[in-house]
């Protein structure tokens, strides 16, 4: 939800910062099915309960070729390396870990959630956490809003996100030169004008 939120901010601040908002229509992903794909299975297994396993691990582990892939395909998007290097750290500490997020139960309780939930939770306080570091081991305090636990790859994916929002959007807290200027010439070229053509007589 925190990241949601951050995004939201991003977008709210990109006409105070002389951007416009109608360049985000104008661009074009080129194979979104991949992103839609990964994004389908992550949240069937963040929904679905289930305890750790191999199963789970490898689905999750079968989603990031795919984004990697849309990362790729698209890499002429600014931002959107850091995007998907926030995404694929958090999903090796999720596949580490049998397709939980590992956090720990400090940052749990500074976030007002429960460290033994009764339910399946997509973060958990687990016994013997891998990777950890790479987990959900800082925290929005309980008293903010949209309290929650958060990861470094969460951080990369906000930070990628709101570049990438300024950057397509001509925000003048981007340089000119790291804008986005568009796969085929940018949103804001114009067709070259067609020669005249002459009359035969």
């Amino acid at each position: 939800m925190i990241l949601v939120a951050l995004l939201v901010l991003a977008v709210a601040t990109v006409p105070l910062a002389g951007g416009r908002l109608g360049a985000l229509f104008d661009l074009r992903p080129r194979a979104p099915w991949l992103l839609l794909l990964a994004f389908g299975v992550q949240l069937a297994l963040a929904f679905v309960p289930g305890e750790p396993s191999g199963v789970r691990a490898a689905l999750y582990a079968s989603t990031y070729p795919m984004g990697l892939a849309f990362v790729w395909v698209n890499r002429d998007i600014p931002g959107l390396w850091l995007i998907g290097l926030g995404a694929l750290a958090n999903g090796v500490a999720m596949v580490a870990n049998g397709g939980v997020m590992p956090t720990t139960e400090a940052a749990l309780r500074t976030a007002g959630f429960d460290p033994a939930p009764s339910v399946f939770a997509n973060s958990a306080a687990l016994s013997d956490p891998r990777l950890l570091f790479l987990g959900d081991v800082f925290a929005v305090p309980a008293s903010v809003p949209f309290s929650n636990v958060f990861s470094v790859g969460d951080v990369l994916i906000a930070v990628g996100a709101a570049y990438a929002v300024h950057a397509v959007c001509g925000s003048r807290l981007v340089p000119q030169s790291l804008r986005w200027s568009g796969a085929e010439g940018g949103p804001d070229a114009l067709p070259s004008p067609e020669p005249p053509r002459r009359r035969g007589r």
